[in-house]
């Protein structure tokens, strides 16, 4: 079986055993029983969080030539339509390689479009792995579960290795060294790329602004879940969504399913039963915040459908210059 095929595959069957484990018809009077006015309040920070998640890739986009740079509105256009595309693919990943190849046709050096989109992803994983170990103060019994606690260590060793890459000269050694084993055909690239990531050493302030602005964007999150919680009519508090969210995002960033299709209704389930949410709720919750992901990526269906950029790639460049 295809890998596409096997995360269709697995989004359905684990979406479709939860749903029967959770009771259809408790979940559908869940979803029937909702107040819409909180759910609308959510639709509206995730467009706030949207905001926040482009101007970060802007501010990322430091390392490339300012003569180099493409104007805003092409940059813009890329993120969104990325993030409309990446709904359909496994995790984010596709959605990021649409990114990617899309801002190289606009003459952006494909080290620096690689490093760009690829610190904006850890960035991202950094703030909810903070979020996380914040959370866990909120619920200290999670705390000693091993297979929560590995995976947030496993996380935190990745990010301290891009950490390492950037600011670390021995450490780039090191993978540069590594680099010279693999074949021409990948270690130009790769080597291209590392050099990228390393000029961001010098960008403090950017990199810690890009923080600070993802944290917030997993705030934005929590609170998102909230109100479709509230909606819902789940009583549980705010503070066991600033708990559980961070870990169900890492759970959902698994490439497993498209757009946490599957292991976000388990992870739902799993984690909301802790705060005696029960498992129709939880369900329905769950169905929502994917489906509020969805809402935030129409705006780069609309640009995708009727705000194609008549300018040639080559043009977007000499106007940028």
């Amino acid at each position: 079986m295809k890998r596409p095929a096997l995360r269709v595959a697995v989004a359905v069957g684990l979406t479709v055993y939860i749903l029967y484990k959770s009771h259809p018809a408790s979940v559908l009077a869940a979803a029937r029983g909702a107040d819409w006015r909180p759910i609308v309040l959510a639709v509206v920070l995730v467009l706030a969080d949207r905001a926040l998640m482009a101007y970060r890739w802007v501010v990322l986009l430091c390392i490339v030539d300012p003569r180099q740079r493409p104007p805003l509105a092409a940059i813009m256009r890329i993120f969104f339509v990325s993030t409309f595309v990446g709904t359909f693919l496994p995790a984010s990943v596709g959605g990021d390689a649409v990114r990617v190849y899309s801002v190289t046709r606009l003459h952006i050096s494909g080290g620096d479009a690689v490093a760009s989109v690829f610190m904006d992803r850890m960035l991202g994983v950094a703030s909810i792995l903070l979020m996380a170990l914040a959370g866990l103060t909120l619920a200290t019994d999670l705390a000693t579960d091993w297979t929560i606690v590995s995976a947030l260590v496993v996380v935190a060793a990745a990010c301290g290795v891009v950490l390492a890459l950037v600011f670390s000269a021995a450490a780039a050694a090191i993978a540069a060294h590594m680099l010279n084993s693999m074949p021409l055909v990948l270690r130009q690239p790769l080597d291209h790329v590392l050099q990228s990531i390393r000029r961001y050493a010098t960008y403090h302030g950017a990199l810690a602004n890009v923080l600070v602005c993802s944290t917030a964007v997993q705030v934005l999150r929590i609170v998102q879940a909230y109100f479709l919680g509230i909606g819902l009519g789940i009583a549980a508090p705010l503070a066991a969504y600033f708990a559980f969210v961070p870990l169900i995002l890492l759970v959902m960033l698994l490439p497993i399913t498209f757009n946490g299709i599957g292991t976000s209704q388990a992870a739902f389930v799993w984690f909301f039963r802790r705060a005696g949410v029960a498992a129709a709720p939880a369900f329905a919750l769950s169905v929502l915040f994917v489906a509020l992901g969805v809402v935030g990526n129409l705006p780069g269906a609309l640009l995708y459908v009727f705000g194609r950029d008549r300018q040639s790639p080559s043009r977007d460049a000499r106007v940028s210059r």
